[in-house]
């Protein structure tokens, strides 16, 4: 009693469509494009870039190495077959040079990991770089949201390369505080010279506004 017929079939397994293992009938291997492939030196936004793609996806346990199960695993299948699938959308992200250099890896793990050794050591000389844009930028003949807007995308791409305080006390606020005093003055210096009266105005408030509020006041 119990036993299985000779006319009946092994269980099959499945997985729902809310799995990390399910793909949808739209994914395929040239689904997942980036805005700009991982050449090397471009390898902070890169990496931002996929994650964002993948968290969408429910597929980032594939590159941190949370989703791997055993040989004994009953749904080895499905999780072969959504890393096959991961793997394609960075080899179709990356450079045709780079990626000849992973293509015969096994899982999408070692991929990531390997290119994370290779190319996020160059991220001091591109925080470097930044650092420079930002202290040279100008309004010139852009408009104050257009210069807002390419300010404010090298503050983000900086902070990307920061690694995010552990502290939960409130100790940071001061420090946190600081940066954006810094931004604000960043922002206000690269001004033209016909903004004068209203950056004097918001150097004398206390305390200074934050960075979104003096780009609303400028703008007014």
């Amino acid at each position: 009693m119990g036993e299985a017929t000779p006319n009946q079939t092994p269980k099959e397994f499945s997985v729902s469509p809310s799995d990390a293992l399910s793909l949808h009938p739209s994914d395929h291997p040239g689904l997942i494009r980036v805005a700009k492939l991982l050449e090397g030196d471009n390898y902070g936004q890169w990496s931002r870039s996929m994650k964002i793609a993948l968290s969408a996806k429910n597929k980032l346990g594939f590159i941190d190495g949370t989703i791997m199960p055993t040989g004994e695993d009953p749904r080895l299948s499905f999780w072969t077959r959504c890393n096959h699938m991961v793997l394609s959308w960075i080899l179709n992200s990356v450079h045709v040079n780079i990626s000849g250099s992973v293509i015969y890896a096994e899982t999408t793990v070692d991929v990531w990991n390997d290119l994370h050794d290779r190319f996020s050591q160059r991220n001091d000389t591109r925080i470097y770089q930044i650092r420079q844009e930002i202290s040279e930028l100008r309004q010139g003949l852009e408009s104050v949201s257009i210069y807002y807007t390419k300010l404010k995308a090298l503050w983000d791409e900086l902070s990307s390369y920061r690694t995010p305080p552990c502290c939960t006390c409130g100790g940071m606020k001061p420090f946190s505080d600081e940066q954006e005093k810094e931004k604000v003055m960043q922002f206000l210096m690269g001004l033209n010279d016909s903004f004068a009266a209203v950056r004097g105005s918001i150097l004398m408030m206390n305390p200074l506004p934050d960075t979104r509020k003096t780009h609303a006041l400028v703008l007014q």
